[in-house]
């Protein structure tokens, strides 16, 4: 497998609240990906975020080097990490005033070298899996967002969620609450296929057709990476934008 992540303050913020993480585990021939975007101001959510995720992460790769034998339950060890990360940020929150209201989304999980994949989400960052071969992209992950909320209710169209005043509007978040109910997802790659986790700096600025377009022009993803940062900065990047992806 190959993989590459990006991240950048975007044109208009003046701190990155992003953060990614790619860690391989040699022992289970896989690589563990975290991808945050913090919230509550400046810098209450660069931490949310950097704490969040690297305690999501370490938390998957702990139990992943375990001395027991049976095979991993993914479901529990992603859902028990994003716990984790949950705690830590939370009772941060709680420790200084600066602090309060701070959170962070999260997308995040584990990817064998056969293609296996399993994801976890909490907020509005997105996992999509994208196939050359069938010229097709597919949103692994649900935003939990209220935009989200009133498409499901039939109240707006795509369309018009795309320009809602509320869009950036999340309705779970890690960090805000003592507990948190994370979204679980499977998937399988193939050859060529490409594992995508972004911010909504770049899924509120590119569309999933466009990042199709994008993975057929740059087939790496370090290639495919800098180039969707690079539009998202030239049309404007009103926020942070983070990329990674995952090539089988």
């Amino acid at each position: 497998m190959k993989s590459f992540g990006i991240t950048d303050k975007g044109k208009v913020r003046k701190d990155n609240q992003d953060s990614f993480i790619i860690k391989k585990v040699e022992a289970k021939d896989c690589l563990i990906v975290g991808l945050c975007d913090g919230m509550g101001g400046a810098k209450a959510g660069g931490l949310a975020s950097h704490l969040a995720n690297k305690a999501f992460v370490s938390e998957v790769f702990a139990k992943l080097n375990s001395r027991i034998k049976k095979a991993p339950d993914y479901q529990k060890i992603l859902k028990d990490a994003c716990s984790e990360a949950n705690t830590v940020a939370y009772e941060y929150s709680q420790f200084d005033e600066q602090f309060n209201g701070m959170g962070t989304t999260i997308v995040g999980g584990v990817i064998k070298t056969d293609g296996s994949g399993y994801i976890i989400n909490v907020g509005d960052s997105r996992a999509y899996h994208i196939s050359r071969r069938s010229h097709s992209i597919y949103q692994i992950t649900r935003d939990h967002s209220l935009v989200e909320e009133l498409l499901e209710c039939g109240v707006i169209t795509r369309e018009q969620a795309k320009v809602h005043p509320q869009k950036n509007v999340i309705t779970r978040a890690l960090g805000s609450e003592p507990k948190v109910n994370a979204d679980y997802f499977e998937f399988k790659l193939q050859s060529g296929d490409m594992l995508l986790l972004c911010s909504d700096g770049l899924s509120n600025t590119i569309s999933d057709f466009e990042m199709l377009d994008y993975v057929e022009e740059y087939p790496e993803p370090e290639l495919l990476c800098g180039a969707l940062l690079s539009k998202a900065l030239n049309r404007g990047a009103r926020d942070n934008v983070t990329v990674v992806a995952v090539m089988k």
